[in-house]
């Protein structure tokens, strides 16, 4: 039975949908199997103080632009911003002197369904996932077994972490979070908001508190700071004019595992 109800699960958030930089510097070296040890396999305390084993990042994965690293940045926006630009798919936590930190991001519809600034008033640690009453009520045969949540974990949509994006006391259901498809991260998906290698999200939930601002670009701020991208065969973004990136196989994608419009917070 619990296999079964796994099975469905996958089934369901399968279906569900969630909304010119200079080049890097201080980017640790790359070959094709060649693991950073900030995307190698790591322990993290679960939701229940259990013992949660994240796997490592897989080296096809790893692409220039999907690596975290320290780079310029030509934005205005000030130190302890972070900047989503989801037709980048670059997420940047703005420093001093003219620096930010970099990482990779995948987009979902939902991930470009929104711009503007907003506020972080809720991080979690392991996030539980709660399907909206209107998939409930559209689709009662996929989710209303899921009505009072799923537990976070490593089978969860959300990934490791989650931060909620709020305008005053409005929560723009708009999501920044770890994934469980570590494969998408750096492409555009049919579903999610913003979702990071759980790696990743890790290291900003701990570098960001609880009120820290985050813009979100819209296309035209997009195309005036980062240039003109095109979109290889395989998903990925390329400045334009640059060589093509070759890595190594990495297996088919995981799947069943496209993340939810929004992740109503469970508390």
């Amino acid at each position: 039975m619990r296999l079964a109800s796994a099975a469905l699960l996958a089934c369901a958030l399968g279906l569900a949908a969630c909304g010119p930089s200079t080049p890097p510097v201080e980017q640790a070296p790359q070959t094709n199997n060649f693991v950073p040890e900030i995307y190698q396999a790591r322990v993290d305390q679960g939701p229940n103080g259990e013992a949660l084993p994240i796997p490592a990042i897989k080296p096809a994965y790893l692409r220039d632009r999907n690596v975290r690293a320290r780079v310029p940045y030509n934005g205005p926006d000030a130190p302890g911003t972070v900047v989503v630009d989801p037709y980048a798919r670059f997420l940047y936590l703005v420093e001093d002197g003219g620096m930010a930190t970099r990482v990779g991001i995948a987009v979902g519809r939902a991930g470009v369904g929104y711009a503007g600034t907003a506020t972080i008033k809720r991080k979690a640690r392991w996030p539980s996932w709660t399907p909206t009453s209107n998939m409930v009520s559209t689709e009662p045969e996929l989710y209303a077994q899921f009505r009072n949540g799923v537990p976070g974990g490593l089978s969860n949509p959300l990934g490791s972490r989650a931060l909620y994006l709020y305008e005053g006391n409005k929560d723009t259901m708009y999501r920044i979070h770890g994934t469980m498809d570590p494969s998408s991260v750096g492409k555009a998906t049919s579903a999610g908001c913003i979702r990071l290698f759980n790696q990743d999200i890790m290291d900003l939930y701990e570098r960001i508190p609880n009120g820290t601002t985050v813009k979100v670009r819209t296309e035209a701020e997009s195309q005036r700071l980062e240039g003109p991208l095109l979109q290889t065969p395989d998903g990925y973004l390329e400045p334009a004019g640059a060589p093509v990136q070759t890595v190594a196989a990495a297996g088919a994608p995981v799947q069943n595992v496209a993340l939810v419009e929004s992740a109503v917070p469970s508390y």
